[in-house]
Formats: structure tokens, C-alpha cells, sequence
């Protein structure tokens, strides 16, 4: 339609998009999905998992102002898979499988080329996950974003049988906490990052070879948000987890104690010199003049997702994750509501 175009709405273009898309989609499916993108409802059929008393875990999150680094680099490849981790590792935590993924793009022109990008990582995520990606919307929006940039959200549905769910009650004082290792800067905190980069006058563009031999600033910053979710259903699978915490905005203070059901008795007594810290963390403190107080507070320092085990499964525990990620044990449960570093 003429007019709706000059109103800054390519309807043609969005036709392009879902056949491009399809091929993404189609790479995802898993047990359980129904028909087919392009219907006003996504289906999935609950049924093909048997599960006797099912409880379904939903989980919804966006990347944030790492955004903004994308649109600076043009690079969008890699955003859809930290859209589906930041979703998938919350339900994870709380010993759902996640089972299907929507996601809702907004952007201010709609480029072809570009939202192919964004949405093949999504696929990507999901086959990471081992979710499918059923359904989703793209939404041109000329009055409310720039042409080159977007914003999106996730929304991610997982299910458990209703005795395996996971919500620390079991804990007590002296379990072994582990944590496992972060890609990076995952997706949170990147308010604070561009802040720092810049009031020091750091360019995105340039290589600091005490962050990387090779990769700029903004690659380093782009490195996409660690999946964990066949990592711990493995684990899930040789023992038992009392409990796990994804550590997202707020960094350790704000989400460890999240994984406590009684958030009044527990604390932990973490031991920092059990992991090396990444550059980037310290090097953000470095330029920022942040405490090492602070980088606790609003990042996650190495570690993506923490869970707690008996001690004595600790090293079998141990064995499992190192299998996908690097894996410590970091700390240990402790009496007191606090942590301790």
C-alpha cells in the first residue's frame, strides 16, 4: 500500500522477512510443536512429554542497552542468542526443560537483511536451549525507533513434573555451592559499561590487548550470554541440585539470595580466588573506579549461574558441568543471611 509506505511501513519488506525467517524456524523444531509460523497462535502440543503432573515455567527478558553496541558495530548475529539464553537460563534454574520460544522485535525500518540476522541467532539459541522457536512478531515502528535501531524480548515456556521442580527448600548449611563459568559480560550491566567507555574516551572500534590478542572492544562486549540449559538437564539427570540462581542484573547480592526458599536463614560464604576473574570485569573496574563491592553488585564476574549440591556430590557434580563449561566450586552455604567474599 502506497500511503501506509510513505507513512515509513513496508509492508512488502515484512512479507520478505517471514520467508526468510521460516528457514530459522523450521531448524528448531522439537517433540511437541504444531503447525506452522505465520498463524495468530503459536501451538505446542503439552501431551508428547507424558509428564504426569505437569507445571509449566515461563520466563520473559530482552538484551538491554547491549543493543546499542550492536547497532555501533553492526553486527546483529549474535543478540537473538542472548534474547533466548537470558530466558531459557531463568526456567532452567528452577528445573523446567524449556520447550518453546517467542520473540518481539520492534524495528524503526524494516531491513530484511538485518532482522534475518537477529533472528537466526534467536535460532541459534534455541537449538542451544533445545527449545523451539514456534512464533514471534516483527512490528515497524518509523515514530518510535531510529532506522537502525530495534529493541526485543523473549518469552520462553518450560515445563517440570511437579515433584522435580527446584526451589531450594532442601538446602542447609554446608552444601556446596558452584558456579559456572560466564562467556563474558552475558547481557546485563551495559548501562554501566557504556558509561565507562564513554567518560574514558574508549573506542569500540580499538583493540586492548589486555582484554584480547585480537577482537576490539565491541567484540569482546557482543561475545553472546551463555547457554546452560543442556548443561544442568544433564546434571539434573546424575543427581540431585538443591538449587540454582542465574546471575543476571544485580549481580551476586541480588540474585543469590533468590535461590534460597527461606532468603532469611541462608547466606554464602564465597571463596573469589576459586575462579579467575575475566579481564573485562577488572578492566571495566580499572577505568570505571569501581570496588571490587561494586563489580559484585552489577556483574556477574566470571560466573553465569550458581547451584547448590551436597557436599559429598560435589566432585561427580564437578565432573558433569566441566563437560560443557568450566565449573568450580565456589563457596559453601552458610547460617547467616549474607554473603561473604
Amino acid at each position: 500500500m502506497k500511503q501506509y509506505k510513505e507513512a515509513g511501513v513496508d509492508i512488502e519488506a515484512g512479507y520478505e522477512v517471514v520467508q526468510r525467517i521460516k528457514k530459522h524456524t523450521q531448524r528448531t523444531a522439537v517433540k511437541g510443536v504444531t503447525g506452522a509460523i505465520g498463524g495468530f497462535g503459536a501451538l505446542f502440543d503439552l501431551s508428547a512429554y507424558h509428564l504426569k503432573e505437569p507445571v509449566l515455567v515461563s520466563g520473559t527478558d530482552g538484551v538491554g542497552t547491549k543493543l546499542k553496541i550492536a547497532f555501533e558495530l553492526d553486527k546483529h548475529d549474535t543478540i537473538g542468542i542472548d534474547c533466548v539464553a537470558m530466558c531459557a537460563n531463568d526456567i532452567i534454574v528452577q528445573g523446567a526443560k524449556p520447550l518453546f520460544f517467542l520473540d518481539y522485535l520492534a524495528v524503526g525500518k524494516n531491513n530484511p537483511d538485518v532482522i534475518e540476522q537477529i533472528v537466526k541467532g534467536v535460532a541459534d539459541g534455541c537449538q542451544m536451549a533445545g527449545c523451539a522457536l514456534i512464533g514471534g512478531e516483527t512490528a515497524e515502528m518509523p515514530s518510535m525507533y531510529a532506522n537502525n535501531e530495534y529493541d526485543i524480548a523473549g518469552f520462553c515456556v518450560g515445563a517440570a513434573e511437579k515433584s522435580q521442580l527446584i526451589n531450594g527448600s532442601q538446602v542447609r548449611a554446608g552444601d556446596a555451592v558452584l558456579g559456572i563459568a560466564a562467556s563474558g559480560i552475558h547481557s546485563n550491566g551495559f548501562s554501566l559499561v557504556r558509561k565507562i567507555i564513554s567518560a574514558c574516551g574508549l573506542s569500540l572500534h580499538k583493540n586492548y590487548s589486555e582484554l584480547h590478542p585480537t577482537q576490539t572492544l565491541g567484540e569482546v562486549l557482543l561475545t553472546p550470554t551463555s547457554v546452560y540449559v543442556p548443561a544442568v538437564l544433564e546434571l539434573l539427570q546424575q543427581l540431585p541440585v538443591l538449587a540454582m540462581s542465574h546471575i543476571t542484573g544485580g549481580g551476586f547480592y541480588e540474585n543469590v539470595p533468590r535461590m534460597f526458599a527461606d532468603t532469611t536463614t541462608f547466606g554464602v560464604a564465597f571463596d573469589k580466588n576459586a575462579w579467575q576473574i575475566p579481564p573485562v570485569f577488572l578492566w571495566l573496574a580499572q577505568h570505571g573506579k569501581l570496588t571490587m563491592p561494586d563489580c559484585f553488585q552489577v556483574f556477574n564476574m566470571g560466573i553465569g549461574l550458581v547451584l547448590v549440591v551436597r557436599e559429598q556430590n560435589t566432585e561427580k557434580a564437578l565432573r558433569c558441568l566441566n563437560e560443557f563449561f568450566p565449573a568450580y566450586r565456589i563457596g559453601t552455604v552458610i547460617p547467616q543471611n549474607q554473603l561473604t567474599f
